[in-house]
C-alpha cells in the first residue's frame, strides 16, 4: 500500500511571513487522516512545523501516521528547511511514540501550575525589590546573551540564535523596563542580591520569562524563593495560573518545577533534516 499526501488548499502566506498547507493522509487515493505543515514564526522558513497530524480511527495503529510524518519532512525539505519540530501535548503518548522512533528529540516543555488564593511566604531573611535601571540594563545584555547560547547549544545555528533573541526581546520589551504589565525583580537574602525574576502578566495567566539565580548563590534553595515570588505577584495580580518553560537537559530547574507542583501541558520535539 501506498500512503501519500494529498494538498486540499494552496500554500498559505501568514502576515508574518510563514508558509503552511494543509494535506489529507491518503492510502491508495484513500482519505485516512490530515496533516498541517508549516514554518516556524520563531525561526522563519528554515524551521518547519507540523502543526497538527490525525489518522482516522479505523486506519490507526498501521504506520499511516509514521509515513505521514515522514512525508512531511520530505515536503519540508523541498521547502528548503533544514529543521522540523512539532509541540506534542503532554497526555498524547501516540504522538511521543510516533515522534521519537523518528528521531525527534525533545527541546524544551511548557508547564504550568494552578494557583490558590493566598499567596506563599518567602523563606526567612528573603525579600523582593523592583530592579532598576542599570540593574536592568546589566540583566538585559546578559539576559540576552545567554538566551542565544540556550538556542545554540540545542542546534539552532548561530545567527538565527541572536536574530531571534534580539526579535523576542524587541517584541516582549518594546519600552524595557517600563514595558507595561512586565515585572522586574531582585531577591534579596539577608541585604544580599542572590537573583532575579522577569514575570509577565498576560490575560489569562501569568508566565516566568526568566529566573535566575545570582552564580555565587546557587545551591542554597534560592531558585525556590524565586518561584515563591512569582506565585505571590501572579496571585496579587489576580492570575491563578502560572506558565513557564524549561529546556530538556536543565535538570535541577525540572527537579524544581515539579516539587513545587508545576505539570507538563506540552512538550517541542525537533529534528534535523539531512
Amino acid at each position: 500500500m501506498t500512503t501519500t499526501l494529498r494538498p486540499t488548499e494552496p500554500l498559505q502566506r501568514a502576515a508574518d511571513g510563514t508558509r503552511s498547507r494543509r494535506y489529507q493522509v491518503c492510502v491508495n487515493s484513500r482519505p485516512v487522516g490530515a496533516i498541517h505543515l508549516g514554518t516556524s514564526a520563531a525561526f522563519g522558513d528554515s524551521v518547519a512545523v507540523i502543526h497538527d497530524l490525525g489518522i482516522d480511527e479505523p486506519d490507526r495503529r498501521r504506520g499511516r501516521g509514521t509515513v505521514a510524518a515522514l512525508a512531511a519532512e520530505e515536503v519540508a525539505r523541498g521547502w528548503g528547511c533544514r529543521r522540523i519540530e512539532a509541540r506534542v501535548p503532554a497526555d498524547a503518548q501516540a504522538a511521543v511514540r510516533l515522534v521519537q522512533a523518528l528521531g525527534y528529540v525533545r527541546r524544551n516543555r511548557g508547564m504550568a501550575k494552578r494557583l490558590g488564593d493566598t499567596p506563599p511566604a518567602l523563606p526567612a531573611g528573603s525579600g523582593a525589590r523592583p530592579m532598576t535601571q542599570a540593574e536592568y540594563d546589566a540583566w538585559q545584555a546578559h539576559e540576552s546573551e545567554q538566551y542565544a547560547r540556550s538556542w545554540i547549544e540545542r542546534g539552532v545555528p548561530e545567527a538565527e540564535a541572536y536574530a531571534k533573541s534580539r526579535r523576542d526581546h524587541e517584541t516582549l520589551l518594546p519600552r524595557g523596563l517600563d514595558t507595561e504589565n512586565m515585572l522586574f525583580s531582585v531577591v534579596e537574602h539577608e541585604g544580599t542580591r542572590v537573583g532575579v525574576l522577569w514575570l509577565a502578566l498576560r490575560e489569562d495567566q501569568a508566565y516566568v520569562f526568566d529566573v535566575e539565580v545570582d552564580a555565587a548563590h546557587r545551591g542554597r534553595g534560592h531558585g525556590r524563593t524565586l518561584m515563591l515570588l512569582a506565585e505571590t505577584q501572579a496571585i496579587a495580580a489576580g492570575r491563578r495560573v502560572l506558565g513557564l518553560n524549561v529546556f530538556a537537559g536543565n535538570t535541577a530547574a525540572e527537579r524544581l518545577y515539579e516539587s513545587l507542583g508545576y505539570e507538563t501541558l506540552h512538550s517541542t520535539y525537533c529534528k534535523p533534516l539531512v
